[in-house]
């Protein structure tokens, strides 16, 4: 007769095998310092980019990668849905815990609507909190940081009132010339407005930022 096995207290007695994917330095030293010293967890590898992470995924399958959010593009302007779809993508077959900076624009805003399979942490959480983050995420618990949740409900947003007008006629597909018009000002005062714009959000251009203020329900 074959004998039920509890795969659940299995996992717990295992090790959980974690990958580093974030810049070298401090940060990265003293996470993978700290990560080490737990008894159940063991960091198998650490990598500045994400090509390294994905080979390591390939032959080696941990159960959690912590990628740092700036390794995805340049990082600037994406917010929490496009990093998970990202790191999905990039890493399919391992659970991803995304280090992100509270101060993101526009970021935390979406992060309810992620999968379960990416989580989210403050770059700035002590240790511990990463510690107990690669832990539930190795259960199959969604993680996501509260600090980041407050930012979103607390931080009101970087533009001026005439920021915002100029961003919401610019997300009709006005030209600058037609936002001028429209909202009788100068076609150079507009593009002042846009540049502060992409500047304050950390946009690359006027689509990314227009994604980034309705993410955010800025507009």
């Amino acid at each position: 007769m074959a004998l039920a096995v509890d795969v659940t207290i299995m996992k717990d007695e295992g090790m959980v095998r974690v990958q580093l994917a974030m810049p070298g330095g401090l940060l990265r030293g003293a996470l993978s310092f700290v990560l080490s010293a737990q008894p159940d967890i063991d960091v198998i590898a650490e990598h500045d980019a994400v090509g390294g992470a994905i080979q390591t995924l390939r032959a080696h399958s941990p159960d959690v990668t912590v990628l740092d959010l700036d390794l995805l593009g340049d990082g600037n302007g994406i917010g929490a849905r496009q990093a998970a779809q990202e790191a999905h993508a990039e890493l399919p077959d391992s659970r991803v815990l995304v280090l992100v900076d509270p101060r993101r624009p526009g970021f935390a805003s979406q992060i309810a609507a992620v999968p379960p399979t990416v989580g989210f942490l403050a770059q700035s959480a002590p240790p511990e909190r990463v510690v107990d983050a690669v832990r539930r995420m190795a259960r199959d618990e969604p993680v996501v940081d509260g600090d980041l949740l407050v930012a979103a409900l607390t931080r009101p947003p970087p533009l001026s009132e005439r920021e915002l007008r100029v961003l919401v006629v610019a997300a009709r597909g006005h030209s600058v010339k037609e936002i001028a018009v429209e909202l009788a000002i100068a076609p150079g005062t507009v593009s002042n407005h846009l540049s502060r714009i992409l500047a304050k959000t950390g946009a690359r251009n006027r689509i990314e930022a227009i994604t980034i203020a309705r993410e955010a329900g800025w507009i």
